[in-house]
């Protein structure tokens, strides 16, 4: 994990030396000294802390769903993971987008185990992100991986771009969906899984 989160394995980019550096500017420009005794260890603790929120940056999400199962009783119905927290941030602002997801797809043949399909949102919610694109990206990437009969994706998220600056609208969530396959071609399939992810 400490890999992960330390991001030793880049080559490419700023060194850890120079993105503490960066840190250390942004305190001065926000009129505090970093060489006070309580922000000395800010800027590495925010750049361990950046490794971590940014690190889907280093994960395959295709590969992550590659080990599949045909041994499935012939299971063809919706297969849903409900309510999958999530903690992603803003692109535009780089502040945090909390919500959770709602994943489904129709088997055609293989299955894929359960977590995988959280597994894919952690990859994309830790990059930065607008959660239109996050939504259709989980959803295509199911949809070219498992080749389903269908995917649907519902996100439902607060901004704190626009919860704690800016408008200041706390309790806003923003709703965005991707429909796949059956979702998208039968009515009857999408409201049975719009229904599931109303806990009924």
């Amino acid at each position: 994990m400490d890999a992960i989160v330390e991001l030793k394995h880049r080559t490419a980019g700023p060194t850890q030396e120079e993105a503490e550096e960066a840190v250390r500017t942004l305190l001065r420009w926000a009129g505090d000294d970093p060489n006070r005794e309580g922000l000395l260890e800010t800027p590495n603790r925010v750049v361990r802390s950046y490794g971590e929120f940014f690190s889907g940056y280093d994960m395959d999400p295709e590969e992550v769903l590659l080990k599949t199962f045909e041994e499935s009783g012939g299971y063809d119905e919706m297969v849903l993971v409900r309510d999958i927290e999530l903690e992603s941030h803003c692109e535009h602002h780089m502040v945090p987008i909390i919500g959770r997801a709602h994943v489904a797809y129709i088997p055609n043949n293989r299955v894929v185990g359960i977590s995988k399909l959280a597994r894919v949102v952690e990859i994309f919610a830790k990059r930065l992100q607008i959660q239109e694109k996050m939504t259709v990206d989980i959803a295509t990437t199911i949809d070219k991986v498992l080749k389903p009969q269908g995917v649907a994706v519902v996100i439902e998220a607060s901004h704190q771009c626009m919860t704690t600056r800016g408008v200041r609208k706390p309790g806003a969530d923003t709703v965005t969906s991707q429909m796949l396959g059956a979702f998208r071609d039968d009515p009857s399939t999408r409201r049975e899984f719009l229904t599931m992810i109303r806990k009924y």
